[in-house]
């Protein structure tokens, strides 16, 4: 079966992540959310629209369904084709992740897909795109759930289970030009990943690299690594990760040859911070190259073509240690180039 994703005659292929829109019930801060998916969609015309997780605000919808079929509608009247993967606040209502994505699935324009039952998580599932008037697959598009909160005796947010790093792998395999390429990279069709909560390399990629744009918060990634990010490099394919979750960073960098790129949160009805403006991820791919553009569009239709630099400044690790009994604890402070 054809893919429905192409490259335009013009060898592009165009993406706009919206991310993190908490929609609940259509109130005044919904009715903006909507106004500016409105202004992506039109002033972006994006070949596909992917929707990076905390797509509605779970526990605060009195309908969850119709919640996410109110917050997807600018798509689905203009006929773009759309994609989502979950977030920690969407199931938080009444509906659970195979529930909503029934939801999703009910929706014309909707591509996304519950992935195989098998293994952890619902919606871990791949797109292809082609090149212009060819079956040939020019793109491969990873959407993987990365699941909600920590369990067990550990606190934060979920990580991705053995068996979905393991299934991201053997499907990475499927998708290799030239296996006696004399590396991964060059070997495997070029891919991009999608997913909600930031990996633990987005902390380290801010610290060690060059980035650009804006970190305002904490990142919000797992306490545990277990070895995601290492897969995307041993696989060679994914040249670039596309994630949400945290409303008030947008920066991007390139770890271990890969750009880790934050989106630009986009809802009204959950935290932000003044003068940084709700917006969207805009990503354009070229048909035959391992490389991408990628831009914002904020909420007053300006575009944010160069964001600012931030030089890397090294990890300062601030750390309590009590020392002999009835002393003072003192701060140990470290500092690592």
């Amino acid at each position: 079966m054809p893919s429905p994703l192409q490259f335009r005659p013009d060898n592009r292929f165009r993406i706009a992540q919206l991310t993190d829109l908490h929609w609940a019930n259509g109130g005044d801060e919904d009715i903006e959310t909507q106004r500016l998916t409105e202004l992506v969609l039109d002033r972006e015309k994006p070949d596909l629209v992917v929707l990076t997780g905390d797509v509605i605000a779970g526990g605060d919808c009195l309908d969850p369904a119709d919640s996410w079929l109110r917050a997807v509608r600018p798509m689905e009247e203009r006929g773009i084709l759309w994609a989502a993967v979950y977030g920690n606040h969407d199931d938080e209502g009444s509906l659970n992740r195979t529930q909503l994505m029934a939801v999703q699935r009910s929706c014309r324009c909707c591509l996304s897909e519950s992935g195989p039952e098998e293994i952890t998580g619902v919606g871990n599932y791949i797109l292809t795109v082609q090149t212009a008037g060819s079956d040939e697959i020019g793109a491969v598009l990873y959407f993987l759930d990365s699941n909600s909160y920590a369990k067990g005796r550990f606190s934060g947010y979920g990580w991705f289970e053995r068996d979905q790093i393991a299934w991201y792998l053997a499907t990475a395999g499927r998708f290799t030009r030239n296996r006696t390429a004399p590396s991964s990279s060059d070997a495997s069709i070029p891919a991009l990943a999608f997913f909600h909560i930031p990996l633990p390399e987005f902390d380290d990629v801010w610290d060690f690299e060059p980035c650009y744009g804006h970190k305002y918060e904490a990142v919000s990634c797992p306490r545990i690594n277990t070895g995601m990010f290492a897969a995307f490099c041993e696989a060679g394919d994914v040249m670039g990760v596309f994630v949400g979750h945290d409303h008030i960073n947008d920066y991007e960098g390139t770890w271990h040859g890969i750009r880790l790129c934050l989106g630009r949160a986009g809802g009204y009805g959950t935290y932000g911070r003044e003068g940084f403006p709700r917006g969207a991820r805009i990503i354009e791919l070229c048909a035959g190259e391992r490389q991408f553009s990628t831009w914002l569009l904020l909420d007053d239709g300006s575009e944010v073509r160069h964001s600012p630099l931030h030089e890397p400044e090294g990890r300062i690790l601030k750390r309590k240690t009590m020392v002999t009994a009835g002393e003072q604890a003192m701060p140990i402070i470290r500092s690592e180039q």
